[in-house]
C-alpha cells in the first residue's frame, strides 16, 4: 500500500504516507461547503501536477549538471461544474535570476517536464497551459 486516508470529520481527512508516515490533511473548499483552511483533493491534483513536474526536470537537471533549485511555479486550479470537475489548471514557472542555462538545456528540461507520469494522468478533458518564464538569455 501507498497510504491511508481517516476522515476526519467536519470535511476533512488525513491522508499518511505509509513509508514515511508523513501526512496530508484535506478541507472542503469553501465554495464546497468547505472551510478551505487546507488544501482540497482537487488542489492536491494540481498541485501534484507542479511538483511532478519539477521533479523529472530536477532529474534531467542532476543529469546535465545543471542547478534548477529554486525554482517556483505558480498554479491555478480552474473548476467546472455539472459535474463539478477540475476544467483546467494554469502553471506559470519562475526561474531564480542565477538560473544560467542555454537554449538547449531549456528545452530539455521542457520537455522533461511534459514527461512526468501525473500529466500522462490528467483526463485529456482539462485544459492544461503551462508558461515557463525563462529569463532572457544575454
Amino acid at each position: 500500500m501507498t497510504s491511508t486516508v481517516i476522515y476526519d470529520g467536519d470535511l476533512r481527512t488525513v491522508a499518511t504516507h505509509l513509508h514515511s508516515g508523513s501526512f496530508i490533511e484535506t478541507d472542503a473548499p469553501m465554495d464546497n461547503q468547505g472551510k478551505g483552511q487546507r488544501f482540497s483533493p482537487s488542489d492536491l491534483v494540481a498541485t501534484a501536477l507542479g511538483s511532478c513536474m519539477l521533479t523529472i526536470m530536477g532529474i534531467k537537471a542532476r543529469d546535465l549538471n545543471v542547478d534548477i533549485k529554486g525554482v517556483k511555479i505558480e498554479i491555478q486550479k480552474i473548476m467546472k461544474s455539472e459535474p463539478r470537475r477540475i476544467g483546467g489548471i494554469n502553471l506559470t514557472f519562475h526561474f531564480p535570476e542565477e538560473t544560467d542555462l542555454n537554449e538547449k538545456q531549456r528545452a530539455i528540461l521542457e520537455r522533461a517536464a511534459h514527461t512526468c507520469p501525473v500529466i500522462y494522468s490528467i483526463n485529456p478533458d482539462i485544459e492544461l497551459n503551462i508558461v515557463f518564464g525563462w529569463k532572457s538569455l544575454a
